[in-house]
């Protein structure tokens, strides 16, 4: 057996008994413990932290803990570059892709309003969710910290909110989507991209009405429902607008 001295730093405190917080934690470790495996015993989804600093050095999870380390565990910087320090996982993700748990079906169609591919299924189990993330190169969202202690998963966010709009204002600040934004292009029920159709296309599918009214029309060729600028429109352009202006950060 080791024993290392643990010190998670800001918001990573939230996963950890309230007597560990914001203190040396002096932890004995089994003598082929990693960095990772203790991380995640203490409670913390190892998706979570940015930055690992054994004795003063960048260290990755797979580091063998030995007698006497000192962890340092940050989670991401929001003020500070420190990408020439990182360690505990490969190159980022391209393009960002997520897949959502059973409990965040109204934060998974927001993300669709503003434009960006999340998959989403209510009956989705863990180990579907893994290998989604796994062979699709997708962002887990989810409020299970054990899910993202998965070994396969390798980019995920722990989300805070309960709400849907509170949640989807969490998400752009802490992952800056806001300038990647490409609203109103995906379906909101079938995550498909949506294309332009004009009012003779739309004839028969919309209601007379608002087919007199608009003239403005995309849809679907998955589900082939049709979307115009109504009301409920209106109601979600002004949420997209605060989210791509960079207002709302605030998790709630």
């Amino acid at each position: 057996m080791v024993t290392a001295t643990f010190r998670f730093y800001e918001e990573l405190n939230d996963f950890l008994a309230p007597d560990q917080r914001r203190r040396d934690l002096s932890c004995v470790c089994a003598r082929a413990a990693t960095v990772k495996h203790m991380i995640e015993a203490l409670g913390v989804p190892h998706t979570e932290v940015e930055l690992i600093l054994v004795n003063g050095e960048s260290s990755g999870f797979d580091r063998q803990l030995c007698e006497g380390d000192r962890v340092s565990v940050y989670p991401k910087f929001e003020r500070i570059d420190v990408s020439p320090l990182l360690r505990v996982r490969g190159q980022p993700l391209r393009v960002m892709r997520f897949v959502a748990d059973a409990h965040l079906g109204g934060l998974a169609h927001l993300l669709r309003m503003t434009g960006f591919d999340t998959l989403y299924d209510n009956h989705f189990e863990d180990s579907e969710i893994e290998r989604i993330a796994v062979d699709e190169g997708r962002i887990v969202l989810t409020r299970d910290r054990e899910l993202l202690k998965r070994r396969g998963i390798t980019h995920g966010c722990y989300v805070r909110a309960l709400k849907s709009r509170q949640q989807v204002r969490e998400i752009f600040a802490r992952l800056d989507l806001a300038g990647s934004a490409r609203p109103f292009s995906l379906c909101l029920d079938c995550n498909a991209p949506l294309r332009a159709l004009d009012p003779s296309g739309a004839a028969g599918r919309v209601p007379d009405g608002v087919l007199a009214r608009h003239r403005s029309f995309v849809t679907c060729d998955r589900c082939r429902r049709v979307f115009w600028e109504g009301s409920h429109w209106r109601c979600m352009r002004a949420l997209v607008d605060e989210l791509v202006q960079g207002a709302g950060t605030d998790p709630g």
